[in-house]
């Protein structure tokens, strides 16, 4: 079982910051080959021990929950041709899924961290995921302040419309949850836990916090993808 990553794993990426160039990647390619591997066989255990409580998780492989380390450049001014962290969303679907899942960002310099929740929905689900929080406010507010998810977890995030969604009025008592187009709850992770045997647990129960709101959202989009069967 595979619990932590190497601090080699870190010491790359915060190089590739400072070298964000081809040349100096491909002559550090064999740095870059070992950390994906010590990521992919954390991840091997991770999903393994996530499957008691995430049953969409079991038998999923890393490669495909792990993104690719080249960034998309062709309509970005910012032309770094690489990804300056190494990341894996785990969740039904794989990390292509626009279903709500577990984002796990691996970033030196205690940047790391574990996401749930859901990001930008289409347009179809975003309306059934602002439905969902109208009708079942002190549902989803019974959840935000359970005790095992405000261990790890500091409420939801996300970006914001700056007006009133349509169809809503502004005193709704769920106006700034309505507000959202992405529903986030992050805990950050230091340098010194994600080297040490104690990552895999602690992640572990990050994703077991958090799994109430990612079943929340989940709902409402089950129910939209019933209606159009």
């Amino acid at each position: 079982m595979k619990k932590h990553l190497e601090p080699s794993t870190l010491a790359f990426i915060k190089e590739l910051r400072q070298n964000n160039q081809r040349d100096w990647f491909e002559k550090n390619r064999d740095r870059y080959e070992a950390a994906r591997k010590d990521f992919i066989l954390f991840l091997e255990t991770l999903v393994e021990g996530a499957s008691a409580f995430e049953p969409a998780l079991a038998g999923q492989k890393p490669k495909d929950l792990m993104f690719r380390i080249y960034r998309d450049v062709r309509f970005s001014n910012d032309k770094r041709p690489y990804k300056e962290h190494i990341c894996a969303y785990m969740a039904e679907g794989g990390r292509k899924t626009i279903n709500p899942g577990f984002y796990l960002h691996i970033s030196p310099d205690n940047q790391s961290f574990l996401a749930g929740g859901v990001w930008m929905p289409p347009a179809p689900e975003l309306k059934a995921i602002r439905q969902e929080i109208d009708y079942n406010l002190e549902e989803l507010q019974g959840l935000l302040n359970n005790a095992e998810f405000k261990r790890y977890f500091d409420g939801l995030g996300g970006e914001k419309l700056k007006t009133t969604p349509k169809g809503y009025d502004a005193d709704n008592p769920a106006i700034e949850f309505l507000r959202h187009k992405s529903w986030n709850a992050s805990c950050m992770f230091s340098d010194e836990l994600v080297t040490s045997d104690r990552f895999y647990d602690e992640v572990l129960a990050a994703m077991q916090a958090v799994k109430p709101i990612n079943d929340f959202f989940m709902r409402p989009m089950q129910d939209l993808k019933a209606e159009e069967v």
